[in-house]
């Protein structure tokens, strides 16, 4: 049978440009700062994204909560979009590990606002509150179906935090993401954050791996968590050397998972399905109008070789990436068409 994933972008896999650029590594003891690849993918991540330093982690949330840590002290308080990936998805991380606790802001779209946000910050004044030390953002937005928050959104929360003295941490898992569907510079996101994780996997193919980025002091500070949460690795150019690649030679190509995504989104509506708006590379589609729950439409898929993933009770996310084609976008369509059709006459 025909199998289609559209979990994740994060089920792609390396490209034979990466497989022999990991073979042919060179390698040294990263923990000594001894291998010249992961150095070298620091360096022109750090350039990328405007920054000062760059550290190579295991995966984006490490990324994350890495940032978390060096930001904050046990009992700070940070401001997240309330359905953001470091807030829904870490596993309780920023509690668990960094001890603070986070103050949830609704997004539009997944994007904050900086006068929502200015309202959050908490008075310095009054020894009742917590402090607010740090503020989030993400983009690409995830659960908000891949919804770009555009510079200009994000300078408005930035100036906030810079009036407010409060650093600016952007999860931007799928930054690239975000400029290619612009069409401007990824600089143009970075350069209102103070820190930003950017993932090497998901649609840059790289098997795995992240990066966070900021000020040289961050960077340092950063360096002695990641290996408190054991992230000192050692001979990891070999997983270095893809991301070089992922950085160099993948980014421009998401535009073709933007226009999958697109194609998916508009054969939905043609089937009278519920499509959110689509910016990037993932499809939220609901299936309430034609009354059966995500888990059970998910279950009639996978039946036919259509893999995603339930978002919520009536909600379904397709994922377009590096290895779904055009046919196998008109093959999901006419699998869901054939679905829809049979759950009308089982109604």
């Amino acid at each position: 049978m025909k199998k289609i994933d559209l979990r994740s972008d994060t089920i792609t896999k390396p490209t034979e440009a990466m497989i022999r650029a990991m073979a042919e590594a060179e390698v040294g003891d990263d923990v000594y700062r001894e291998d010249p690849t992961v150095n070298r993918l620091e360096e022109i991540a750090a350039e990328r994204l405007g920054k000062e330093a760059a550290l190579f982690v295991t995966s984006g949330t490490q990324g994350n909560q890495v940032a978390v840590l060096t930001h904050c002290v046990n009992g700070d308080e940070v401001i997240v979009e309330a359905e953001s990936h470091i807030f829904y998805y870490e596993g309780g991380a920023m509690s668990a590990l960094a001890g603070v606790q986070t103050r949830t802001v609704p997004g539009v779209r997944g994007a904050l606002r900086g006068e929502d946000v200015e309202k959050a910050i908490r008075s310095t004044t009054n020894i009742h509150f917590p402090r607010t030390k740090l503020i989030c953002l993400e983009n690409t937005h995830n659960r908000a179906g891949g919804a770009v928050m555009t510079p200009e959104q994000m300078q408005s929360v930035y100036e906030v935090a810079q009036k407010h003295g409060i650093p600016l941490h952007l999860d931007g898992a799928r930054l690239f993401n975000a400029a290619v569907a612009l069409g401007v510079d990824v600089q143009e996101f970075s350069r209102y954050t103070d820190t930003v994780q950017i993932c090497l996997s998901k649609g840059l193919s790289a098997p795995v791996g992240s990066i966070i980025a900021g000020d040289r002091a961050f960077i340092e500070e950063a360096r002695w968590w990641r290996k408190k949460l054991g992230g000192g690795l050692r001979q990891v150019g070999y997983l270095a050397a893809p991301g070089i690649l992922a950085l160099t030679e993948m980014t421009d190509r998401l535009v073709e998972d933007h226009d999958r995504a697109k194609q998916l989104a508009e054969g939905f509506s043609k089937l009278s399905l519920e499509v959110a708006p689509v910016d990037t590379n993932i499809v939220l589609v609901k299936t309430d109008s034609i009354r059966v729950p995500a888990v059970e439409f998910l279950k009639l898929l996978s039946d036919r070789g259509v893999y995603a993933v339930d978002f919520d009770e009536y909600m379904i996310r397709f994922t377009t990436h590096r290895h779904i084609t055009e046919n196998d976008i008109q093959y999901v369509l006419e699998v869901v068409e054939s679905l829809i059709a049979g759950v009308s006459t089982a109604q």
